[in-house]
């Protein structure tokens, strides 16, 4: 895509008959720094600000404080059903928006108008087909889909889904597999015509530690000197594998733990692991609030998600100097070594054996972000300056 960022990027006021500067909206439903993708609203519309533009950030509702320089729009929630507050907050949203006169609307939630999309996520008619694999066969699985499939909510999404993808001029996607999901599920799209920009973690936070600090870690965590950890991170349980995790263990040798941050209940995991004879080795810890430290302890992280746009997790796992496993299903197992991916998260025997014969491998050194692939903040704030200029 060629974006420059420095000195050369297109300036933040642009001429009318007078200098003025430019007005921008960036609509989510949650103003919050917590999430990943509220994070990355939180600080684009910080970024923003800090170089002089006048930001609303359009939401539901506004968790903390907004970033300095950015005007919360709290348009409130409105109704009991989750369908209708979905419906309610493009219907808002879009008022606000024709309301505030705009030079540009930056959207990442459900809404039907804006200038840019980001897509953090795949359509959701591909995460039906693909999820759906996450729960067993049978009555669970059947039982899931048929929830899915009535659910209102679900319909207002798919249909908001494919007006916004007819509507907007410019669309970003999070990974080259979310793009591919979006060219598959909206046909009239181009590959070619949808951005791709991944996100970039903090370097500066997620890196590697000394032997010593790392001893320190594994012994504050109760990690014995000889045990092998395997970690992941799920909010969603089910989605990323966990109970085919939990079946893994049960087929590697006793030194083999399993550490999941996250912060549902486990206790059907629990039961599970107890079924397989290792329940003492497998520790949930809810959520975990130094992920760092986390990864840092862990000797492998391991993802076996059955649909992930682009896993902060992976990324950050490896930044801190794990070996990470992901399978395909994952957008950034774009960055991975192909030796590290497996195609199916259910194929517990294949992802037993990978495990083992990465755990004898070296651990990677401090992980250096490839130069040629677009990423971060900066491309978006190239790619807002640049609309503006060619109004």
């Amino acid at each position: 895509m060629g974006y420059q960022t420095g000195e050369n990027r297109t300036k933040n006021i642009f001429m009318t008959d007078t200098l003025k500067i430019a007005r921008l909206a960036v609509t989510m439903p949650k103003l919050s720094r917590y999430g990943g993708a509220e994070a990355f609203a939180w600080r684009l519309s910080e970024a923003l600000a800090a170089r002089g533009y006048d930001v609303d950030f359009i939401c539901a509702r506004c968790d903390g404080e907004p970033p300095d320089g950015v005007t919360p729009v709290v348009l409130g929630r409105f109704g009991v059903f989750r369908f209708v507050k979905v419906l309610w907050f493009a219907y808002a949203s879009d008022k606000a928006v024709t309301k505030g006169d705009y030079d540009l609307v930056f959207g990442m939630g459900k809404t039907v108008n804006q200038d840019i999309l980001r897509i953090g996520g795949g359509p959701q008619s591909k995460f039906w087909e693909l999820s759906k694999r996450a729960w067993p066969k049978g009555f669970a699985r059947s039982f899931k889909m048929l929830r899915r499939r009535c659910s209102p909510a679900n319909w207002a999404i798919h249909f908001l889904d494919k007006a916004r993808m007819r509507r907007t001029p410019c669309i970003v996607a999070v990974s080259h597999l979310v793009r591919d999901w979006i060219v598959e599920a909206h046909p009239h799209l181009n590959a070619a015509d949808i951005d791709v920009v991944y996100n970039r973690p903090d370097l500066s936070r997620f890196s590697p530690v000394g032997g010593q600090e790392r001893i320190r870690l594994r012994a504050a965590s109760g990690i014995k000197d000889d045990q092998v950890v395997i970690a992941t991170a799920a909010t969603n349980f089910a989605l990323k594998g966990i109970r085919y995790l939990v079946d893994m263990l049960a087929r590697l040798p006793e030194k083999f733990v399993l550490h999941v941050a996250g912060g549902r209940n486990p206790d059907k995991y629990l039961r599970q692991a107890r079924e397989l004879g290792v329940e003492h080795r497998v520790r949930f810890f809810g959520r975990v609030d130094d992920m760092p430290a986390f990864y840092r302890a862990a000797d492998i992280f391991i993802l076996a998600t059955f649909y992930d746009a682009c896993s902060n997790a992976v990324l950050e796992a490896m930044a801190c100097g794990c070996r990470a496993l992901s399978s395909s299903l994952n957008g950034s197992s774009y960055f991975l070594p192909e030796k590290w991916i497996f195609p199916d998260p259910a194929d517990v025997p294949a992802m037993a054996e990978l495990v083992l014969r990465v755990s004898k491998e070296e651990r990677p050194g401090p992980l250096e972000w490839p130069e040629d692939v677009v990423s971060g903040l900066e491309p978006f704030i190239e790619m807002i300056e640049k609309r503006l200029v060619g109004k």
